[in-house]
């Protein structure tokens, strides 16, 4: 069965904006005007219904992510210690379900995890690979890690040169981790770069389909 899906937050809903022309152009991948088709659902329903590649784009990090560590032993405003770890939990299982998905190949998206994430998750998970949208054009920094599985690593399409730290270029570059506090925050830091959908659409798609056919 040829089959590929993407998914966001263990569902099949969504692709982040900036990334929608690359998929739009390549098959029937999530996008966030629901122009295409799509399954609405949790993940771990369907994995196990013949798929040749997946690739889990936004799974939920926030409890995960080194950089959200601290919520671990002082919740946010508003949040009790008992509902950081029980989300802990529940991104690390569902987590763990893609990565043992039976498909033979599999990418998953995730930042650099804290200690208490990677004890809950699987023991034969590699080191990630990580990678920088302005190695593929795009003049931003991000570091994106993908785990994987059964896909070779990405690589670099446009590498450009980054501006001196402390430029106003530089701070252009990094609008990402500047962001300021918004409803569509957390949305517009999760966005995938096109240079970087172009890529994973080109070389993992492009791959899978060949071993496929062969």
């Amino acid at each position: 069965m040829n089959k590929s899906s993407q998914f966001d937050n263990g569902k099949a809903s969504t692709q982040a904006p900036s990334a929608q022309s690359a998929p739009r152009r390549r098959g029937p991948w999530p996008a966030d005007d629901r122009s295409n088709r799509h399954i609405v659902g949790d993940v771990r329903d369907i994995l196990g219904d013949g798929w040749d590649l997946l690739a889990v784009m936004h799974p939920p990090c926030t409890r995960l992510c080194n950089s959200g560590v601290r919520w671990l032993n002082v919740p946010p405003p508003g949040r009790t210690l008992d509902e950081m770890w029980r989300e802990l939990n529940a991104g690390a299982d569902l987590f763990s379900a893609c990565w043992r998905a039976p498909i033979e190949r599999v990418a998953i998206e995730n930042p650099v995890m804290h200690r208490h994430a990677r004890e809950l998750l699987p023991e034969d998970l590699p080191r990630p690979q990580i990678v920088q949208p302005w190695w593929f054009g795009e003049p931003a920094f991000k570091a994106t890690g993908f785990y994987l599985r059964g896909l070779p690593p990405l690589v670099a399409t446009n590498r450009l040169s980054p501006p001196a730290p402390g430029t106003d270029e530089h701070k252009l570059w990094s609008w990402v981790h500047r962001a300021s506090p918004s409803p569509d925050r957390g949305k517009l830091r999760s966005a995938t770069f096109q240079g970087i959908a172009d890529a994973l659409a080109d070389q993992w798609g492009g791959s899978s389909l060949v071993e496929v056919a062969a």
